[in-house]
């Protein structure tokens, strides 16, 4: 079998130099996406969507303790429903994508290719409930969406179709909606700080930025080495706007009619894009422990003479390592080196090797991804050496990111201070004065500044005035461009 080309295996720019580039190369390279033939729509390669298996787990596992059940609502939703609600359909009118014709026949009522399922849901729940004994409703599902209009492609962090979990959940009581909503928001933090050790911000989102449709939204925010902010995850409280426009009513206790209070909640596949930009290195993929594919690739050093007790030795270390996602690479016509390289590229977080000096001295070597520190470990401790190891990379790729974060934060007072932070990428965080108008004019000066949210940690002193117009302030905003 022909050895590929070393330059055309591993990434040929540096992460500092063109981020681009770099993000670009890795995916590929790293066989984590491929491009289609069509904009903004790529293949999830088996070892992206392994990542958004583990992700997927973890989340379900924890909404199902909360009561959610998952179902699956249909692909394509009718117009006459997309247009049931006036302020929903507005914020999502310019990303639609439309069905208008089946075969060689038109429809007589073009298809909304689902942006998000409100409309098609909720339709549904209106037949549902009918009394407070079927509240509360909670459903969620793990679908594809598609959203059309935007210019710039980038993979996993803005595709025209993605994949995500949305739940809608439908109370009785307001108290019980809120509190859920804030339930769901700090699953989204363990998500992405405990799984995907990537450090994020919780808060509400400003008027102008919140979902269309909801009473009000709150997220989890960050932002990464490329300077842009990603919005990680959304979790919004819907009122009963939904339930007057689609006819939710439910009977009380006392017999009365009420409407239902809504709520609705999701994070997707752009998680995995913020992942790759934020531990990413130079050699290429850097994945954390709990969301790996892969925890170890098992490297024997073959030797004709020596062959067959290598490779006996490490079968042996594979199953002692059967707890883990192990994989023992004993192809032949690949150097050590080449695989070395491989397997950095692709973000293996440990890899173990085995040649004749450690099958006479019963050890291996153990060499972390993140760090590239080697140590030798006796065989039979092995098992437990990679749980050790393992927990200290996550560990290590968090603390890695906090700091990262914290340094390119920056708190700012007044309009020049703000103005340079842009300039340096950085996460912004600023008085403001909550006006609408306000933030459209940053914007605007900023070619895309926008607020993320208003972190529920605020400082114990807040400016008396907001850092761009001097109105009066009585919170602290982020502020950054985004994907």
């Amino acid at each position: 079998m022909p050895k590929p080309d070393k330059n055309e295996m591993g990434v040929t720019v540096k992460k500092s130099d063109d981020i681009s580039e770099w993000y670009t190369q890795v995916i590929q390279k790293a066989e984590l996406a491929e491009y289609t033939g069509v904009s903004g729509c790529m293949i999830f390669r088996p070892r992206a969507y392994a990542i958004w298996e583990k992700l997927q787990y973890f989340f379900d596992t924890e909404i199902k303790k909360l009561g959610v059940q998952n179902a699956y609502f249909p692909l394509f939703i009718p117009e006459a429903l997309l247009k049931r609600e006036s302020e929903h359909v507005a914020g999502f009118a310019p990303e639609v994508a439309w069905v208008t014709q089946g075969g060689d026949s038109k429809l007589n009522e073009r298809l909304a290719v689902r942006p998000t399922s409100e409309t098609i849901m909720y339709d549904a729940y209106a037949k549902w409930i009918r009394s407070h004994r079927d509240l509360p409703l909670k459903i969620n599902q793990w679908v594809n969406v598609v959203r059309w209009e935007f210019k710039h492609p980038v993979p996993f962090l803005r595709s025209r179709e993605f994949l995500w979990q949305e739940g809608h959940t439908v109370h009785a009581k307001k108290d019980d909606a809120e509190t859920e909503v804030l339930t769901i928001l700090e699953i989204y933090r363990r998500v992405f700080e405990e799984m995907l050790a990537i450090p994020v911000f919780k808060g509400k989102k400003s008027v102008n930025e919140k979902f269309a449709g909801a009473d009000y939204s709150t997220s989890v925010e960050t932002i990464v080495p490329s300077g842009k902010a990603v919005q990680a995850a959304t979790s919004h409280h819907l009122g009963q706007r939904f339930a007057k426009s689609f006819g939710i009513e439910f009977l009380d206790e006392d017999g009365q009619k009420k409407l239902p209070f809504q709520n609705s909640w999701g994070f997707s596949t752009r998680s995995i894009g913020a992942m790759i930009l934020f531990h990413g290195d130079d050699k290429g993929l850097v994945i954390p422990p709990k969301v790996a594919p892969m925890h170890a690739v098992i490297v024997p050093i073959l030797f004709d003479d020596t062959k067959e007790k290598v490779l006996k030795a490490a079968n042996k270390l594979k199953e002692l390592l059967k707890d883990f996602a192990v994989l023992l690479d004993d192809r032949d016509s690949y150097t050590p080196g080449w695989k070395f390289n491989e397997w950095e590229l692709k973000g293996v977080p440990l890899r173990i090797e085995v040649g004749p000096k450690d099958v006479v001295n019963d050890n291996v070597v153990v060499v972390r991804r993140d760090t590239g520190e080697k140590c030798v470990v006796r065989t039979k401790e092995v098992a437990g050496k990679v749980k050790e190891l393992l927990d200290g990379i996550q560990k290590n790729l968090f603390e890695r990111a906090k700091s990262w974060l914290k340094e390119n934060t920056a708190d700012v007072k007044n309009w020049d201070e703000f103005s340079k932070a842009v300039e340096q990428k950085k996460l912004i965080r600023a008085a403001w004065c909550e006006k609408t108008e306000c933030a459209e004019q940053i914007k605007e000066k900023t070619e895309g500044v926008k607020v993320l949210n208003i972190p529920f940690e605020q400082p114990k002193k807040v400016s008396d005035e907001c850092a761009h117009c001097k109105s009066s302030a009585k919170i602290v905003a982020l502020f950054a461009k985004s994907y």
